[in-house]
């Protein structure tokens, strides 16, 4: 007995696990196939009749009706991302491919939820520059931020500083208590330093218990010497309960300006570095 292929299409559409929708030229949901209700949580009879506008993300509300606009005007969209909110108010990020059909004055759209996808592209992106334990900046970062750094202050005439701050008999706190307290301590002295901070300074985790920080555009080397005082007094306050009798470990900083101390990254890394060491040799 031979297959009726036209019966089959209406429950092949709705089998799919992406969303079809067909829209009028006026953006009106003409229909949607089942599987809306998982990615957007409204049935299919919710949606038909309304606009489909109506679900966009506002902050993609402009550039979908571009795309729309191209849609209708023949380009086939495969690979148009954007986001929409569900029905319970979170937001969902779609990847669509549709089509304009002149003949039958509707576009047909296919919608793939990639929210997953997209949040690991953000996580890698996170982790590309930043360090996994305390999510700092890391090395890569820091020394780019550096290096912008400079030739701001080059082109504005202006002054940075570099802190190169190390925390004292760490490695005693890993032998004696073992490394998921260490890896507390260090969570710690990374807010600690954020707190301290302006948006503007960039704050990296080197490695180990090595951290560093840029400061841009300072006033004076008076300003910088407060910022470590401030660095230092905040360092010294006890850790909490969850630490038990473990002590909050005090820590060197040593200090490299420019243009003073050098007029490149590594000059003024390497100037950092060694007064930190300087002072860590004073205790």
């Amino acid at each position: 007995m031979p297959v009726d292929l036209q019966s089959l299409y209406p429950k092949l559409v709705h089998l799919m696990l992406d969303t079809v929708f067909v829209v009028d030229g006026d953006n009106q949901i003409l229909f949607v196939s089942d599987a809306c209700e998982s990615l957007l949580g409204y049935r299919a009879d919710e949606l038909t009749g309304t606009l489909i506008t109506n679900y966009m993300h506002p902050d993609d509300l402009a550039l979908t009706q571009d795309s729309i606009v191209r849609v209708m005007n023949g380009q086939h969209h495969v690979d148009f991302r954007n986001r929409y909110l569900r029905k319970d108010g979170s937001t969902v990020h779609i990847l669509w491919s549709a089509r304009w059909y002149e003949d039958e004055e509707v576009r047909i759209g296919v919608a793939r939820d990639v929210t997953a996808l997209m949040q690991a592209e953000e996580e890698l992106r996170f982790l590309a520059h930043h360090d996994p334990l305390t999510k700092l900046t890391n090395r890569s970062l820091f020394y780019d931020r550096l290096v912008s750094g400079l030739s701001a202050a080059r082109r504005h005439q202006s002054s940075l500083a570099l802190l190169f701050l190390d925390i004292n008999d760490f490695k005693m706190i890993n032998d004696t208590y073992g490394h998921a307290m260490g890896d507390g301590v260090l969570c710690t002295v990374a807010r600690r330093l954020e707190s301290c901070l302006r948006e503007t300074d960039t704050v990296a985790r080197m490695g180990g218990d090595e951290f560093t920080v840029l400061l841009t555009d300072i006033q004076s080397v008076e300003a910088v010497t407060r910022k470590v005082d401030q660095i230092l007094t905040v360092m010294a306050e006890p850790l909490g309960a969850e630490f038990g009798e473990i002590s909050m470990p005090s820590c060197s900083i040593g200090m490299a300006y420019y243009p003073a101390d050098g007029d490149d990254a590594d000059t003024l890394l390497r100037h950092a570095d060694s007064a930190m060491y300087k002072v860590k040799g004073n205790r």
